[in-house]
């Protein structure tokens, strides 16, 4: 017998589950696919094109929705099943409100484990696919970053001229051993410069102890200079923004990669705060599974649905805005990034504990 129970609150909670998935999955479609149309407008590809873009893109969108997703879906299973008195008869055959808490927590814990290791690596594949895709179609396509085991690569095209630039490595906002060449739209080779270190911290670029080498009335000259500057379309935090999506990197790719993410160029606290991040998640999905059974358990007088429904919507936007509030004291330092990261959990863990010790008492 407690098979079958535990067989039936498994597949129904895994039911509502899967059908408010497809439900934001649907509502993602619909409201991604006219931004693709509209960056697509002017570009002639099949209507296909912008489907296909959006179909591969909601899918990372919804692992950042996920907390919130199983937080309806558990608010839904246990409000159905006490309207329909499923609840009252679960507590006949033995399971107490503090054991259904349990399954239904413990089953939300590890599916956030099965979504990091195995959904994740594909979710994330597809979003660099979707991104590379875009890529080939954005209108400033000539001006590319890259990084590779020679360090940084920078194609600029101006309006009379264009650049290729080299760094050895990316610190902070400094470039060190970098290298300028400077072409005419014939790409004829009209200067060609070397720098110790540039700070490009804005987009007027500082380059110190500078050697240039040009070309004046038909002759190889030289000159060095202490300082330099130089325009660019790039600064620290562009080139960063570049290589700083989370969303394209896997969980087991953090894992099993690591050291080869940071050759590829991504910073060191990026793939710290990615993996904690990531972390995080199935700790979340418990949580909100909790507070879903705490909000629902505590009477079976079916009038309140209507006040779960209110005050599940109050919750889940105060959680979003924790826990962006806290992700964004921990970038600027003001509170140490781990702990931006996982404070929302803590301050959820000593409301559920609360919570737990009540509904146990139901």
């Amino acid at each position: 017998m407690n098979k079958v129970i535990l067989s039936y609150i498994l597949k129904n909670f895994l039911k509502l589950f899967i059908i408010v998935l497809l439900i934001v999955y649907s509502f993602g479609i619909i409201l991604n696919l006219f931004e693709e149309i509209e960056f697509f407008k002017n570009i002639n590809v099949s209507i296909f094109k912008p489907l296909l873009l959006t179909s591969i893109f909601v899918p990372s969108m919804i692992i950042n929705l996920l907390p919130f997703i199983i937080f309806v879906s558990s608010m839904w299973f246990m409000v159905k099943i006490r309207n329909n008195k499923d609840l009252l008869t679960l507590k006949v055959y033995g399971y107490s409100n503090i054991k259904i808490f349990f399954i239904l927590a413990s089953t939300s814990f590890l599916l956030g484990w099965f979504i990091l290791i195995f959904v994740s690596p594909i979710s994330s594949s597809m979003l660099k696919y979707y991104e590379k895709t875009k890529s080939q179609y954005a209108r400033d396509i000539d001006h590319l970053v890259t990084f590779n085991k020679n360090g940084l690569w920078i194609k600029e095209n101006f309006q009379n001229n264009k650049r290729i630039i080299t760094a050895k490595k990316l610190d902070k906002s400094i470039l060190t051993d970098v290298t300028i060449f400077e072409f005419d739209n014939k790409y004829s080779l009209d200067k060609k410069l070397f720098a110790k270190n540039a700070n490009i911290n804005t987009n007027n670029w500082i380059l110190n102890e500078v050697t240039i080498f040009y070309i004046s009335e038909g002759f190889l000259k030289k000159r060095e200079l202490d300082n330099f500057q130089i325009n660019s379309i790039y600064n620290q935090e562009k080139i960063n923004n570049l290589f700083n999506n989370a969303d394209t990197i896997s969980f087991t790719d953090l894992l099993t990669n690591y050291e080869k993410l940071l050759t590829s160029g991504y910073e060191k606290h990026f793939l710290n705060q990615s993996l904690q991040t990531m972390l995080v998640l199935p700790f979340f999905l418990f949580l909100m599974t909790a507070i879903a059974s705490i909000l629902t358990m505590h009477t079976l007088k079916k009038s309140e649905n209507f006040k779960f429904v209110l005050l599940g919507l109050i919750i889940c936007v105060l959680v979003y805005y924790f826990k962006d509030l806290s992700l964004a004291l921990g970038k600027i330092d003001r509170i140490p990034i781990n702990l931006g990261i996982w404070s929302p959990v803590i301050a959820l863990s000593f409301f559920t504990f609360i919570g737990v010790l009540q509904i146990n008492e139901k």
